[in-house]
C-alpha cells in the first residue's frame, strides 16, 4: 500500500534532533512528547487523519513547529 503523505526517517531525525537541541531538558522534553502522542492517541480515536504516521511523530513533528515558528500559536 503506498502513501502519498509518507514521512522520510530522515526527516524525522532531524526534527527530533531540531527538537532536542531546543529543549534545556532531553528527559523533560521526551516526557512532554510521550504525553502528548497518548493525549492525541486517545483524543483523535474517531478521526483518522492518517493512520500511517504513529502518534509519537506526529506529536514530535507538532512540537517542533511550535517551537520554531511561533506565530502558527500566536494570538
Amino acid at each position: 500500500m503506498t502513501n502519498n503523505k509518507k514521512i522520510n526517517s530522515s526527516q524525522v531525525i532531524y526534527k527530533t534532533e531540531e527538537l532536542l537541541e531546543a529543549s534545556n531538558n532531553r528527559y523533560r522534553m521526551t516526557i512532554q512528547v510521550a504525553n502528548r502522542a497518548k493525549r492525541r492517541k486517545y483524543e483523535d480515536v474517531d478521526i483518522i487523519e492518517d493512520p500511517f504516521i504513529k502518534p509519537v511523530i506526529r506529536a514530535i513533528l507538532e512540537m517542533v513547529d511550535e517551537i520554531t515558528q511561533p506565530e502558527i500559536i500566536g494570538d
